[in-house]
């Protein structure tokens, strides 16, 4: 898919879903970035959201039907379907996704999406248990295999109570996969990136465990913006409950041990190593068989230090471009370069974890990114904006070191 230009004509289309009110977010932050929008809804879309609401916010009268005989009597459908730059539909529902499997044009919008020229990106949004069908995900496998693209879905809370995959994405994130390049335009062109993410969990005993509040989030973003960029990209993921993102080789792990000997196993031939995982420092030095009973008002569990994955990627030689991660409760500049420094890294990106909307468990982060001898902020977004823009730098720093 073509990244974004500055001012482009967009189609966006809603499907009937819930999620449908995030569309008309979706349509003012992409007026506030200069784009012509125009709506065209399903009409079960029309059940969630009002026309009225998106010519509001698009500045343009909402397309819903086939048989507008004012708009038809020129055609109307092929003209939207070359008057558009690109087509976006969010959400897009199982429904929706069934029938442009099928080549089926029984809507306006099914029939601009076979009449169009335009890139087409999909944001699914669906129950869980519906994502999950093995008809749904055949669905889009042929869509793929005809050059449709696709964000998220999302995991998390649903309308109908349960939780699990198949929230649509939010804008920012849409808006971010929008704006990154093709990857054969991408600036990790033929780069080869492993990238760790997520927390690591150390058994105490079958149903005990030292962890921490990561939940991946962050690297997950990581990964799916460096493969945007064009690059290879292997994810080795803490226990999370989190979506592989489309195009990311994807290697699960429990301990920092697991973690280290998949990183090791995979490091030969990487061009970048991103340390994002929040690796556990310590672990129990006695794993127990069996669940121990609770007795006595103290227990006293002796740890030993874990591997330290970052300073031994580091010391290699040769080594590829080592990004490490600092999250630090106060002095933010001074830790991350004495990290920096320490450990012998390229770069280093950091944040103050603790504050309210930042940071760990939540879904926007602000970053401080140093190198040796310069520096650079990355000011609070959602995690898919910051990490565009951590792997824009990376990309950035890799061209001047080389």
């Amino acid at each position: 898919m073509a990244s974004m230009a500055a001012a482009e004509r967009i189609v966006l289309g809603v499907s009937g879903g819930i999620a449908a009110y995030k569309s008309a977010e979706l349509v003012r932050r992409l007026r506030e970035r200069g784009h012509e929008v125009q709506v065209v809804m399903t009409e079960a879309a029309t059940r969630f959201v009002t026309p009225l609401t998106f010519q509001a916010l698009s500045g343009r009268p909402v397309r819903c039907s086939l048989w507008d005989d004012a708009a038809e009597a020129a055609m109307g459908h092929i003209e939207l379907a070359r008057w558009a730059q690109r087509v976006v539909v969010a959400p897009a529902s199982a429904d929706l996704i069934a029938r442009m499997a099928q080549g089926r044009a029984d809507d306006l919008l099914t029939t601009l999406l076979l009449a169009t020229a335009a890139p087409v990106l999909l944001a699914p949004a669906m129950n869980r248990q519906m994502w999950a069908h093995p008809a749904v995900q055949a669905n889009l496998e042929v869509l793929r295999s005809r050059g449709i693209e696709f964000v998220g879905p999302g995991r998390g809370g649903q309308a109908c109570g349960e939780f699990g995959e198949g929230r649509m994405s939010e804008p920012a994130e849409i808006l971010a996969r929008l704006a990154a390049p093709p990857a054969a335009e991408g600036r990790l062109r033929g780069r080869r990136v492993l990238i760790t993410a997520g927390p690591t969990f150390e058994d105490i005993d079958p149903v005990r465990f030292i962890g921490n509040r990561s939940s991946g989030r962050m690297g997950f973003a990581v990964a799916e913006a460096a493969c945007a960029e064009g690059a290879e990209v292997t994810l080795v993921a803490g226990p999370v409950s989190l979506p592989t993102p489309a195009g990311v080789r994807r290697i699960d792990v429990r301990s920092a041990c697991q973690m280290r000997d998949a990183v090791m196993q995979t490091l030969d031939g990487q061009d970048v190593f991103i340390a994002a995982a929040a690796v556990a420092d310590y672990r129990p030095r006695e794993v127990l068989d069996s669940k121990r009973k609770k007795s006595g008002q103290t227990w006293n569990l002796e740890l030993v230090l874990n591997p330290d994955i970052l300073a031994e990627v580091a010391a290699r030689t040769p080594r590829p471009f080592v990004v490490g991660f600092a999250a630090e409760t106060e002095e933010v500049e001074r830790h991350a370069r004495d990290k920096l420094a320490r450990k012998r890294l390229d770069m280093i990106a950091a944040n103050r974890v603790g504050q309210p909307g930042c940071g760990f468990e939540a879904g926007e982060n602000a970053l401080s990114v140093y190198w040796h001898g310069g520096g650079a902020e990355i000011p609070l977004a959602d995690k898919s904006e910051v990490a565009a823009r951590l792997v824009a730098l990376i990309a950035e720093r890799m061209g001047q070191a080389g």
